[in-house]
């Protein structure tokens, strides 16, 4: 038979022959690094059996495919390591996830942090026996009786729901794992993998379930990469800004409160505040209009919404007041809207900007709540952009080149565009869902930012973009949406006059840029590890005295810096000059300016930056130039 390479060259191979004698046939190197194949476009197994015609391609460590391969069969390597060491346990699922995999276990033991180092040692044991693992096929009924005899009641449970007559199955020495694969060629080409972290979790994420113990670990092909990435998990533990929040003195939040819900802290409200006023000011110059929305709503508005009826279990309950049913808002849209149905509209009136730090409250189950990201009150930077169709593919362009001005202010500088298509099921006709898409393609390629198409990605009620950021340390945060509405203009009748008489529908556009400001601001925590730029640091100066003879000239300092609206803090307690310096730089202050009688009797300022820096002896003017470039022109380079 012959198959058919990448490069459209064809090979001839005996019937019955497999990807692992493709590889071999093409060279014994490759066959070597091989460790699993791509037959007519679907990920395989080396040992897969290929028929005449058939389109492969290798697979080896260099492929993007490779490392999910890598990280499932260590999944499984775990879940070994975990039966041997473990007799009473039962498996579950192992799924991949981003930089690693976990296994879910019912065992009546919690495992310890302990316990990781004792299972990794079996998992290298395993691992240097270089067990073949192999794939075979069952029918249904006696892949049940496998694992019942096994007493895996969880594999028995997942059969039965599959649906599936034949089911696969992977054994490695006396271990046996129900899985789709595809899986490396033996446990022996997995080297470098290290287990993180134990939690527990619900038996497919239902709270009504039993509580499972859930192992997390990550697996690389090269001893650097995993070194490299367990360097990244330290430096993200530093820049935990649930940690830094606290010490920083940031925010809160307090069980006689509520889970989920945030108090913000003197220090956090003071950046809060500055983010606040700097998004105001750029809206206004980018034509928007502020909005501010009550904070409840009858049950109608939510009903004509749909919110009722699809989205009614991130609902709170209703409240009766006198006789009718309230909802504490999880959207701000329906409020926007019926501000537009205020009054009739014309095409003359279009197009709207409306924005609105609007705080909105989501159910969120108290398993997935953390810190400032997953919580259950937060203010959306929300904005509502109404237009007709002749002026969409101009509001994207603006819209995008606002969010990326932003964010580079913000010093995020790594953006990447992910544009989601419309999916099989959805509302709104095609000559809508074309110009939204079109103007989003349009918009995102004269932007320059990379992007990439989620085909079929979209909501049901239109096309979107999100923009995601990579902070410091090269993570990647989901942030700005940019998402096209055409189920609410519907559900509420919106319409304006046309220039020919005739009532549209105007097009709407939902535009969170920040996100929310709660987690944003976790970001934004995490981003600099606390330490805030000059502009946006809570306390942006701090002055301290050598003696008690400067306090006059200090407190002079600090009455001017505060007139001209610097965040500045004064220190004047008895305690040496290097211990108040060393709890400035633990809050992160960015100057602390150090007075002595020099400075005193020749009216002039030392300043030492948090890095370590000093700029001495400089005249206040000059030092006030510096500044005050510091705060307009919000530079992260100059005087950090």
């Amino acid at each position: 038979m012959e198959i058919v390479l990448p490069d459209k060259n064809k090979i001839s191979l005996e019937d019955d022959a497999t990807v692992a004698d493709v590889a071999k046939k093409i060279s014994e190197g490759l066959f070597k690094r091989a460790i699993a194949g791509k037959v007519n476009g679907n990920l395989v197994d080396l040992s897969a059996k290929v028929k005449d015609g058939d389109q492969v391609t290798i697979i080896t460590e260099k492929d993007p495919e490779s490392i999910d391969i890598l990280r499932h069969s260590t999944a499984h390597l775990m879940a070994q390591a975990v039966r041997r060491l473990f007799k009473d346990v039962k498996v579950t699922i192992g799924p991949t996830i981003q930089d690693g995999f976990y296994y879910d276990f019912d065992i009546d033991t919690p495992f310890k942090e302990e316990d990781l180092e004792k299972i990794e040692q079996v998992m290298a044991d395993i691992a240097r026996q270089d067990l073949p693992i192999i794939r075979k096929e069952l029918k249904k009924e006696d892949a049940i009786k496998l694992f019942s005899e096994m007493d895996e009641t969880y594999k028995v449970e997942i059969i039965n729901d599959l649906g599936e007559e034949v089911v696969s199955i992977y054994s490695q020495g006396e271990f046996v794992d129900l899985c789709r694969g595809p899986h490396l060629p033996s446990t022996g080409f997995i080297k470098h993998f290290k287990l993180l972290s134990v939690a527990g979790a619900y038996w497919r994420g239902d709270e009504k379930n039993k509580m499972l113990q859930r192992i997390y670990g990550t697996a690389w092909f090269k001893k650097s990469e995993l070194d490299e990435y367990l360097n990244r998990l330290e430096e993200a533990k530093k820049r935990d800004h649930r940690r830094l929040g606290k010490e920083l003195e940031l925010f809160g939040t307090f069980d006689e409160i509520g889970s989920g819900l945030i108090c913000w802290m003197p220090k956090g409200a003071k950046v809060r505040a500055t983010i606040e006023e700097f998004w105001r000011k750029e809206h206004f110059k980018n034509g928007y209009d502020l909005l501010y929305t009550p904070h409840i709503g009858k049950s109608n508005l939510w009903h004509t919404s749909g919110h009722l009826d699809f989205y009614s279990e991130n609902m709170y309950s209703p409240m009766d007041i006198e006789g009718q049913n309230y909802y504490i808002k999880p959207m701000n849209c329906p409020f926007h809207i019926m501000i537009y149905k205020s009054k009739n509209r014309s095409y003359r009136d279009l197009p709207l900007r409306w924005a609105e730090l609007g705080t909105v409250y989501r159910y969120e189950r108290s398993g997935v709540l953390h810190g400032l990201l997953r919580v259950r009150g937060f203010t959306q930077d929300d904005a509502h952009i109404i237009c007709a169709q002749d002026q969409i593919v101009e509001e994207i362009e603006e819209v995008l080149k606002f969010s990326l001005e932003i964010w580079k202010t913000f010093g995020f500088t790594s953006i990447k565009g992910y544009i989601a298509t419309r999916p099989e099921k959805s509302v709104g006709d095609d000559s809508m869902w074309k110009a939204a898409t079109d103007s989003l393609m349009e918009s995102i390629k004269k932007s320059g930012i990379e992007y990439e198409i989620d085909e079929g990605g979209g909501a049901f009620y239109g096309p979107k973009i999100d923009l995601k950021v990579k902070d410091a340390i090269g993570r990647e945060w989901q942030m700005t949406t940019i998402q096209f509405d055409f189920n609410l203009p519907e559900r509420f009748d919106m319409v304006y006059v046309d220039r020919d008489g005739k009532e549209k529908r105007p097009y709407m556009v939902h535009r969170a840029l920040l996100g929310s400001l709660e987690r944003f601001f976790g970001v934004l925590i995490e981003h600099y590890a606390g330490a805030f730029p000059f502009w946006l640091a809570p306390v942006q100066i701090k002055i301290l005295n050598i003696s008690d003879e400067q306090a006059d000239y200090c407190e002079q300092l600090y009455r001017r810096l505060k007139t001209e609206g610097f965040r500045v803090e004064l220190d004047l307690r008895n305690e040496k000059i290097g211990y108040k310096i060393r709890e400035a730089q633990l809050f992160k202050v960015p100057h602390m300016i150090v007075v002595g009688n020099q400075e005193k009797e020749k009216n002039l300022v030392s300043v030492r930056l948090r890095n370590g820096e000093t700029k001495n002896n400089l005249d206040f003017s000059e030092y006030f130039s510096v500044i005050d470039e510091l705060n307009r022109s919000k530079t992260l380079n100059l005087w950090r």
